[in-house]
């Protein structure tokens, strides 16, 4: 392929990546609001089981993600990028909209959850299509030995969207009551996603379909059966599999781990208040966005293979160290109360089935600052407790408000693990791009990213909460750490799989 010049490209690299920023972010809003939505969709008699309902919820649009690879991978082998990611577009921004329109669990019943996981799939469907056409169709305008460089600033995107979704969740909160955010606010991240892909329609409308595409499809040698020639052929097949065990698999968890379960992780476990939670990990996305490029840019000097291993292996070796140090800087144990400061207030209220409930409201105050409130919600029946299994039914919410020293430490910390997600991301498309030939590209490409990241990645929120929650019921002392076993033993085998396997350059990339 000869030399292109880089000129139109920014229109291209902004096209692709408006559409895929809106996608990441119309996916993100999901579950940077599922302790929320698992108030709304599901029912509030069990609150963990509700938060492992809507988190199940999520990761069912990750693990549809490969069908939509298989089914719109083939769209774009057979007619086209472009035409075939604007659908994908339109699909992912109208399912996003409707989400902020199902009436709750408490107003239609169990039609709530069933619509979300509806909705939910045909997210995953979309975005199973959108990230291969982006990738592929930015790769085949790049110039030869610069894809790792342009195609890099696709991988920004799923950063960037999670970012806005934070901002306009926070500003949001701001704007609002807590009272009418709880009630309706909420809402309004959803909504907004539809006016986004407008703008971005109309701009991918006006784009030329890639030049690559366009060569093979005049000369006819654009594939006939995609799926056939990506998955029937055992040379092929060979290397889809090499890109998922060996790649995508551990770029995956990586991912998830040091963004997705990262937040979870602050909200969660640590208990921290979710605004706060919101601006640290915006400001460290924000300080970490820029190594995707960086990185991106060095895989095409020094090969992708040793980039995205070494992501992995620091994952794998400092995980838990980092979650440690997470949970250890701002837990009140650690801290000397200011005991008299300390206040507790119990009060009777109404709660929305107009029965009544005991409130137990305890605010401490801590000499570094932080702040912690707890709220023991005793349900009552007839002026008594309900009692479920022997015990009176009570929720207990809590939340800490850090300091500024400690904010800044947590900001470092899950910049570290943004650092690990730079180095296997910033790469990955240019690395997948070049294992398969023009014709069948989309299709095999798409698979092992989705499969890897939908999958494995997907549900890792699901698979490492139920896992530090269950080991906290069991007593474990470090309960918290438990669920970074999952991500650990993943990116593991695929450390060795791409260090046995996978050659650094591939010089001779298809075109």
């Amino acid at each position: 392929m000869k030399e292109k010049s880089t000129k139109g490209i920014w229109k291209v690299i902004s096209a692709s990546s408006m559409g895929t920023m809106i996608e990441w972010y119309d996916f993100y809003i999901f579950g940077s609001l599922a302790v929320v939505i698992s108030t709304k969709f599901f029912p509030s008699d069990n609150p963990t089981a509700a938060f492992l309902s809507t988190l199940a919820t999520f990761a069912a649009g990750f693990v549809v993600r490969p069908f939509g690879a298989l089914f719109f991978g083939r769209l774009g082998d057979l007619i086209g990028r472009k035409y075939t990611f604007m659908v994908t577009l339109l699909l992912m921004g109208g399912a996003t909209f409707l989400i902020g329109c199902i009436p709750s669990y408490e107003t239609i019943g169990f039609m709530a959850p069933l619509l979300v996981l509806i909705l939910r799939l045909l997210q995953g469907l979309a975005l199973g299509g959108e990230y291969g056409g982006a990738a592929t169709y930015v790769a085949e305008h790049a110039p030869v030995g610069q894809r790792g460089y342009w195609t890099s600033w696709i991988q920004t995107t799923a950063t960037v969207g999670l970012f806005i979704s934070l901002m306009v969740i926070l500003a949001t909160r701001n704007i609002l009551t807590p009272e009418q955010f709880d009630e309706w606010g909420w809402r309004v991240p959803f909504w907004l996603s539809i006016v986004m892909v407008g703008v971005s329609y109309l701009i991918r409308k006006n784009m030329d379909e890639s030049p690559v595409f366009a060569k093979a499809k005049s000369e006819g040698k654009t594939s006939t059966n995609p799926l056939k020639e990506s998955f029937g052929n055992r040379y092929n097949m060979k290397f889809v599999l090499l890109a998922l065990f060996g790649a995508t698999m551990g770029q995956g968890v990586v991912w998830y781990t040091g963004q997705f379960y990262a937040m979870n992780f602050m909200k969660t476990v640590m208990s921290i208040d979710s605004s706060q939670v919101d601006t640290l990990l915006g400001v460290a996305l924000i300080i970490g966005t820029p190594f995707f490029v960086f990185f991106g840019w060095l895989s095409d000097k020094v090969g992708r293979k040793y980039i995205m291993m070494g992501g992995m292996l620091l994952a794998i070796l400092l995980y838990r160290p980092i979650y440690k140090q997470m949970y250890e800087t701002t837990s009140v144990k650690n801290k000397t109360e200011m005991v008299e400061k300390t206040t507790l207030l119990a009060e009777l209220k109404e709660n929305k089935k107009q029965t009544m409930d005991s409130i137990y409201t305890t605010n401490k105050e801590y000499v570094d600052g932080t702040t912690f409130q707890e709220i023991k919600t005793v349900h009552l029946e007839n002026g008594v407790a309900i009692v479920v299994d022997g015990k009176a039914k009570v929720d207990t919410k809590t939340t800490v408000k850090i300091n500024s020293s400690d904010n800044w430490v947590l900001v470092f910390l899950v910049f570290i693990q943004v650092i690990f997600v730079t180095m296997v991301y910033g790469p990955i498309a240019a690395f997948l791009v070049e294992m398969f030939p023009v014709k069948i590209r989309y299709t095999s490409m798409s698979l092992p990213y989705h499969v890897g990241n939908g999958i494995f990645g997907g549900l890792l929120p699901a698979i490492s909460t139920y896992f530090v929650t269950n080991a906290k019921d069991l007593g474990h002392p470090e309960f918290y750490l438990e669920g970074l076993w999952y991500p650990i033993v993943i990116a593991a085998v695929s450390f060795v799989v791409g260090m046995v396997y996978i050659k650094n350059k591939d010089k001779n990339a298809h075109e």
